[in-house]
């Protein structure tokens, strides 16, 4: 665990639910560990979700799963304050966190301070990070007033100069730049953590090492990877997966562990891509419970599209009943069997060899 999640789980602890529920807070606890014992397909109030504020987005990523086929064809909107209240209200005595963030760009969500804020009000333990691709006009004015008041600002980056541009289409990296440099300095010293995050894709690899560099150059501490997921990614089949247990991807692994060791002001929180995969890898069925901006609950984050997959609405119902209604526990049946259903086809949590580690 890295100084940033010790961190958050001390804020936790420090803000744990009072009184009655206090109670609720701990009685669910002992639900989920109970029903985890048990091996039931029954899961207890959520410790975390993902709340997608609002599917709409300024720019048109390739790593971005709206830009296929699935993406194509979901309904875009924004969801309304009243409708986050409501499912806040149910959660808030459950929560550990909270993501706000989806298939958009958070930002363009224009009542998200009142969000946070009732979150706050509900318990000041509540973790909140939002995603953003920080090239929102006037981005700076938007963020500068969620500092302090949520924990985590992830920016997705995906590369430095052209090979950013080339990934994150309708994207400048001078204004991605400049955004940094100024909110970087905002949250220095602040109760809110800024993260990059970067999709390792065949096109940006080999800036990985780069990455941490840029953090490293303008005070950003935090730094992620993650691999490329083609669950909802129509035009490329799993053989792309392979160049990842090439000699030249294990060869940039390496040199990003050389910048790594070199590099002690920034912590990189993920880069083990090396676990066995499978079904029963796939911590979604479970937890990190995804609200799309109209109520439905997906699967998970990588292929959130309703018209694909979905359990149920929490507009129209609780969100704990549709998170057990008999489609999800369907659902997480198979997992225990570790049959992969075919709406996971391509996932990388199943489809990715085991990565191996780098040596440079």
């Amino acid at each position: 665990m890295n100084t940033r999640r010790i961190k958050k789980a001390i804020t936790r602890l420090a803000y744990l639910p009072k009184n009655k529920y206090l109670f609720l807070y701990i009685v669910n606890k002992i639900k989920h560990f109970y029903y985890k014992a048990i091996k039931t397909t029954k899961v207890a109030y959520p410790s975390t979700i993902m709340l997608e504020l609002t599917n709409h987005c300024n720019l048109a990523c390739t790593t971005c799963p709206r830009e296929y086929d699935y993406g194509k064809a979901m309904d875009k909107g924004t969801m309304s304050t009243k409708q986050a209240k409501n499912v806040i209200d149910e959660l808030w005595p459950y929560l550990d966190s909270i993501g706000l963030t989806g298939m958009g760009e958070t930002f363009m969500n224009n009542e998200i301070e009142e969000i946070v804020d009732y979150i706050k009000q509900k318990n000041k333990g509540i973790i909140i990070s939002i995603s953003t691709n920080a090239n929102l006009p006037k981005f700076i004015d938007k963020a500068s007033a969620l500092v302090n008041r949520i924990d985590t600002i992830q920016v997705s980056i995906d590369g430095i100069d052209d090979v950013y541009e080339q990934i994150r289409k309708k994207a400048s990296f001078k204004t991605l730049n400049e955004n940094l440099i100024k909110l970087s300095k905002l949250c220095s010293d602040s109760k809110t953590d800024l993260m990059l995050n970067m999709v390792v894709t065949q096109e940006n690899y080999q800036q990985m090492h780069k990455i941490v560099e840029f953090a490293n150059s303008i005070g950003i501490r935090y730094v992620d990877f993650t691999l490329f997921n083609l669950a909802a990614v129509t035009n490329l089949d799993e053989s792309y997966y392979a160049f990842y247990n090439s000699s030249k991807f294990e060869q940039a692994l390496g040199i990003l562990e050389e910048t790594i060791s070199k590099t002690r002001n920034v912590i990189v929180s993920n880069r083990n891509f090396k676990t066995d995969n499978s079904f029963q890898k796939c911590p979604f069925p479970w937890t990190h419970f995804y609200i799309s901006w109209d109520g439905f609950v997906v699967p998970c984050c990588a292929k959130p599209f309703p018209k694909e997959l979905n359990f149920g609405n929490v507009f129209e119902a609780k969100v704990i009943d549709v998170l057990n209604s008999k489609s999800f526990k369907n659902f997480r049946t198979l997992w225990f069997k570790n049959s992969t259903p075919g709406f996971c086809n391509k996932c990388h949590f199943i489809n990715i060899k085991p990565v191996k580690t780098g040596k440079h």
